[in-house]
């Protein structure tokens, strides 16, 4: 503890200060390389600037030293599914910076989320959010975001909280409104688009979005450079997200039938990427107060259609859904993730590399490299062994400052 509140002192205190080491960890520089044992990482401003073997590197006597013995070192992590809509962020203009830095411990950042991309929200107060944390007022990952989503009806479990918080989401009903809403969104800077090719209603029902209107939607995103996400909520969802050409599938599809090989195969054939939000299913089924065995049943569906896809090489990328739900610990996504049979280095990849490649940030990001952003998570563990110690965090550094714990 006392050398993490030294490496907070030295980092919040001095822009060009002098290089920190941090040494003795395990680090998995890239999920497709093999494990540096007893290594050092090297951050120089908001740069990595050396990492190796402690042989290797030089340090100098008057270095200031973190000694990360017995712990392991990864990139910083991606969460690709969050909303920026917890009551403790939805006045992020006017909230103080103690409310807002609290809120995203809690949410985000000690579980080591140096990026996030936010699927769903209102786009202004994001804006103000984003800005505050790139100013270096609050402490958060570097936030993307779609801003408000496109839907041709609102999903039956948005509406109360869109009228009680008087937010106006209207429907789109053309293909002329779905291109002219996201050429409206192009237009404020969003990072992506969001679909809702399917939403539930009362009793059940679906609302899915006509063909057309995915395929106009996405044409225009595509136009602006922007990916577009989907929520499906069933078969017909599903095809609609497919053949409109959207580019990542918000989540699993539990009310449609049985993943198979076919289907994994189709979903790969047209570059779409998955983000499981497995944890979502467990949430809402204790939510709804299903019984063990069909709250077992559902996550056993939704297990299956990762496994199905994963192993037909699809493209998987981590994701938790927070801010809608507030079950903010990772744990449980990364056990269902290796229920699956997905392994550790897999999970390693949609938490660093897939995503970053994904969004074009693998350039500076996912990966510990000279030059590559210092974004880096220090686990009390050793992931290879069990890949809940990805939720064990002990330190997130954000561009070589501390993001958690605070100092």
């Amino acid at each position: 503890m006392r050398a993490i509140l030294a490496l907070c002192f030295v980092l919040a205190v001095t822009t060009h200060a002098a290089d920190i080491f941090l040494t003795g960890a395990t680090i998995y520089a890239s999920p497709d390389q093999p494990p540096l044992a007893d290594s050092v990482v090297v951050i120089h401003g908001n740069r990595i600037s050396r990492v190796g073997p402690r042989a290797s590197v030089p340090i100098p006597k008057d270095a200031r030293i973190v000694d990360c013995s017995g712990k392991s070192i990864t990139a910083g992590f991606w969460n690709s599914h969050v909303h920026i809509l917890t009551p403790g962020l939805l006045h992020a203009g006017a909230a103080s910076p103690a409310e807002l830095d609290s809120q995203l411990d809690e949410m985000l950042n000690r579980w080591g989320f140096t990026t996030v991309f936010d699927i769903a929200s209102l786009l202004e107060n994001t804006l103000a959010l984003r800005r505050r944390i790139e100013s270096g007022e609050i402490r958060g990952p570097r936030i993307l975001t779609v801003g408000e989503p496109l839907w041709t009806k609102a999903p039956v479990y948005v509406r109360d909280f869109l009228e009680a918080n008087h937010i106006p989401m209207p429907a789109v009903a053309t293909p002329q409104e779905a291109a002219a809403r996201v050429r409206a969104l192009a237009k404020q800077a969003v990072d992506g688009i969001k679909l809702f090719t399917g939403s539930v209603q009362g009793g059940g029902q679906v609302a899915n979005m006509p063909l057309d209107l995915v395929r106009a939607a996405t044409a225009e995103a595509h136009r602006h450079h922007l990916p577009v996400f989907a929520h499906p909520q069933n078969t017909a969802g599903l095809d609609a997200a497919i053949d409109g050409g959207v580019d990542i599938l918000a989540h699993t599809v539990p009310q449609s039938p049985p993943w198979t090989p076919e289907l994994s195969a189709r979903i790969k054939a047209a570059h779409m990427a998955l983000i499981p939000t497995l944890t979502l299913f467990d949430v809402e089924a204790r939510k709804d107060g299903a019984s063990d065995g069909a709250r077992e049943e559902l996550i056993e569906k939704v297990v299956d259609e990762l496994r199905v896809f994963s192993q037909a090489g699809g493209e998987v990328i981590f994701g938790t859904d927070v801010g809608y739900t507030d079950h903010f610990d990772t744990a449980m996504e990364f056990a269902l993730m290796s229920r699956a049979g997905m392994s550790f280095r897999q999970i390693l990849a949609s938490l660093t590399t897939v995503p970053a490649k994904r969004f074009g940030y693998s350039g500076h990001s996912g990966r510990i490299a000279d030059g590559m952003d210092a974004d880096l998570v220090v686990l009390n563990g050793n992931p290879a062994d069990d890949a809940t110690a990805l939720s064990k965090i002990n330190l997130v550094i954000r561009g070589g400052k501390i993001l958690y714990p605070a100092h």
